[in-house]
């Protein structure tokens, strides 16, 4: 009625939809319910946890988020204040890197994660990988580490070429910042760069146990692939970069800053890889 009441009369529009004029006042002078202010408050949170989140997260992790604060609210209110605002979590799709090299002759190790328990610590798997990035000015290689039972990112490498150097640099910088542990058992696929002989070296003189997985066989290597998903969905998506720095930055600024430190990951109860570590050891 309010967008009426300009080419209409009060009165008329009243007796059109049935109301009375003194209930049509009573509605427009009355102030808004609890409800109706709860949900404003609520909606404001939910923006505010929305943006930090880089415009990632949908309901469950925002409903997670919440909870976080001491506020429990069910499914359906989230979801229909966030229809409200316009607020979408991002869609992950199937993705399949394609840089694997197991035409070579050099040694293979057995699979030995699959004769494991999942870890019940850190520092007792490391999963490693490799993937691309397409830019203006070519190909841009990315190597990373991850504790599979954090989950934590702990080394990262990117270069312009696809060779041992690249995934060496990652390890490295793991073996920097965990204080060089011995024992973990290190699994990565039949790539020639993880078959090299300076990369089998490494591992040997850092005490690793080397577990690769079957050939042609994503699956066996499952938490790298849903990192590679992930990091694919929420920064790549959709997105283009025109000088590879520019890539580099914003990807060690996604992995550092926000998966490492901020995300919330199901598997972990809804903490951030650092959190959980924080609260586990």
């Amino acid at each position: 009625m309010k967008a009426l009441h300009h080419d209409y009369r009060i009165g008329d529009l009243c007796a059109a939809f049935g109301v009375s004029r003194s209930g049509y006042h009573r509605w427009r002078t009355a102030a808004p319910s609890a409800r109706a202010c709860k949900d404003g408050q609520l909606a404001e949170q939910l923006r505010e946890l929305h943006g930090q989140s880089r415009g990632t997260y949908g309901r469950p992790r925002l409903t997670m988020a919440l909870r976080q604060r001491g506020q429990r609210h069910s499914a359906k209110r989230i979801a229909r204040l966030m229809r409200a605002l316009g607020l979408r979590g991002v869609r992950r799709g199937r993705f399949r890197p394609q840089t694997t090299d197991s035409r070579h002759e050099n040694a293979i190790a057995p699979n030995r994660l699959r004769e494991q328990a999942p870890p019940l610590a850190v520092d007792q798997v490391w999963v490693v990988d490799i993937t691309y990035i397409a830019t203006a000015e070519g190909w841009l290689y990315l190597a990373a580490v991850l504790d599979r039972c954090s989950r934590r990112v702990l080394g990262l490498a990117m270069a312009t070429r696809l060779d041992t150097a690249l995934p060496e640099a990652a390890l490295r910088q793991a073996l920097a910042r965990r204080g060089r542990p011995h024992g973990v058992l290190h699994h990565s696929d039949r790539g020639i760069q993880y078959t090299s002989a300076s990369y089998r070296e490494l591992l040997r003189q850092h005490h690793f146990e080397a577990s690769m997985s079957r050939r042609a066989n994503c699956y066996d290597n499952a938490h790298m692939e849903s990192f590679w998903g992930t990091l694919k969905a929420e920064l790549l998506a959709n997105r283009t970069f025109t000088p590879r720095a520019e890539a580099r930055l914003a990807i060690f600024d996604y992995v550092e800053t926000f998966y490492n430190r901020v995300r919330l990951h199901s598997a972990l109860g809804y903490q951030s890889p650092v959190d959980f570590e924080q609260t586990t050891n």
